[in-house]
Order: structure tokens, then sequence, then C-alpha cells
């Protein structure tokens, strides 16, 4: 069975696609059969490409994310996700107001699925420095590696 997750930040070209990259990373070294995809919550980068912060950040640790492209989420999401995981509280109050009666998803925070970080955001690191992506990278690469486990596992 394939399991589907979707994560969520605001602009969709940060936080997002590096957890989309973090998750496929790790799924990929499980062997997990998964559906994998990133989106905001805000329409403003629509079309673009990863802010070329993160894209430097994902090459670093092996991974190319210069394909991916910005887009937002929509109610069919709901169904078509088994998980959709936010990076930080503001952006999972959003997906909650949107969120359509029957929607199938799980809604969670990153770190929700990290030990002992439960409830805590993912920084932003759009208006940092090139050290602000590293310790999102960090972050959400400790998150998806819990939650590949956690789907792993249930599997």
């Amino acid at each position: 069975m394939v399991t589907s997750v979707l994560f969520v930040c605001l602009g969709n070209i940060c936080r997002s696609p590096l957890a989309e990259a973090a998750f496929r990373a790790e799924a990929e070294r499980l062997g997990l059969e998964v559906e994998v995809d990133s989106a905001g919550t805000a329409d403003w980068h629509v079309g673009r490409p990863p802010d070329a912060r993160a894209a430097a950040v994902t090459r670093k640790n092996g991974i190319d994310i210069s394909g991916l492209r910005a887009r937002q989420v929509t109610a069919a999401d709901f169904n078509r996700f088994d998980h959709i995981v936010a990076l930080d509280a503001k952006n999972l109050a959003n997906l909650q107001a949107i969120q359509p009666d029957g929607g199938k998803a799980q809604l969670s925070l990153m770190l929700d699925h990290v030990a002992g970080r439960a409830g805590q955001p993912v920084p932003d690191p759009y208006y940092g420095d090139e050290e602000l992506f590293e310790l999102t990278w960090a972050y959400v690469a400790e998150g998806a590696k819990g939650l590949a486990h956690k789907i792993a596992g249930a599997g």
C-alpha cells in the first residue's frame, strides 16, 4: 500500500520543499512506497522553484529539488493524502480552517514526529542566512526520519 504525505508551509519555497526532500530520502532509504508532495497555504510563489538557499542545502546533502514548483494547498489534498504535515502552528491552523468534512488526511506538525518536540515549529529561514537554512534542514530531516519510521512501523 502506498502512503501519501503532503508537507505544508506558507509559500512552498523553503521549509516544505526541504521537508519533502528529506522525507523522500528517508523513505527511499527505508524502502517505503510513498507519494510525496509539498504545498503552501499562501499563493505568493505558485509556479516558482524553491528558494536558491533551500536548493543549496539539499544539494549539499545529495538531493536535487530544482525541479519542484510551488503550489497552493487545495481542498482535494485532504482526500488525496493520508498525512498532511504542517511546518508550524499557523500553517496547521490555516489547514484546519480549510479542511473539508470527510477528508481522510491526518494533520500534524513536522516536529510532532520527533520524541520530545511535539508542538514545536520548524523555523522559517526565508529572512535568515545560510546557517538558518542548515538548521531548518536539520529539523526537517529529524521530523522526516520520525514520520518515515512511524509509517514503516504501521505498514
